[in-house]
């Protein structure tokens, strides 16, 4: 007992100032700390909201085979293709229409004689860009309508950007 009576003592004798009394505590400083960081996640500025970009507006152009031939994807380019008359902007179909595409020979040309033959054969393109356009002769009632669909395909799909046109006629 007289070990207890004299630890008594020395606590007792100590200066209050050397222990933690009243608020401030280890445990009571990490608490506040705590609240006052959560509190401000809770109310900081956020940053403001961004809207997404449109894209650029697209004026509707008329195109020769010469001036829509640029349009195959390459350089930086957007993807172009022509079927029956109308320029359609296939770029969101890159991977189809652009470079490397199965499609590809047809970028930047008029597809419509390969889209109604199903032919990917380079002799279904116009050889000569500064001449008439192709008139599709010689198109039976299945070519016409399997180009049809292609046409109905390409308008729900993708924006029309212009027309093509002979390059005596721009």
């Amino acid at each position: 007992m007289e070990y207890v009576n004299q630890r008594v003592a020395q606590e007792a004798a100590k200066d209050p100032s050397d222990i933690y009394t009243g608020l401030v505590t280890p445990l009571n400083i990490i608490l506040v700390v705590v609240t006052l960081y959560t509190t401000y996640l809770l109310f900081k500025p956020s940053p403001p909201a961004t809207l997404p970009r449109e894209p650029p507006a697209t004026v509707f152009r008329t195109f020769t085979p010469r001036t829509l031939l640029p349009y195959n994807g390459t350089n930086g380019m957007p993807v172009f293709l022509a079927v029956r008359g109308r320029v359609f902007d296939v770029t969101s179909g890159r991977n189809f229409y652009g470079p490397g595409g199965p499609y590809e020979n047809f970028a930047g040309r008029d597809a419509s004689r390969g889209l109604a033959f199903h032919s990917f054969a380079e002799d279904m393109l116009t050889k000569d860009l500064d001449g008439p356009l192709d008139n599709l002769e010689g198109l039976g009632p299945e070519e016409y309508e399997s180009l049809q669909g292609w046409e109905e395909r390409f308008l729900s799909k993708y924006m029309v950007v212009g027309k093509l046109v002979a390059q005596g006629d721009a």
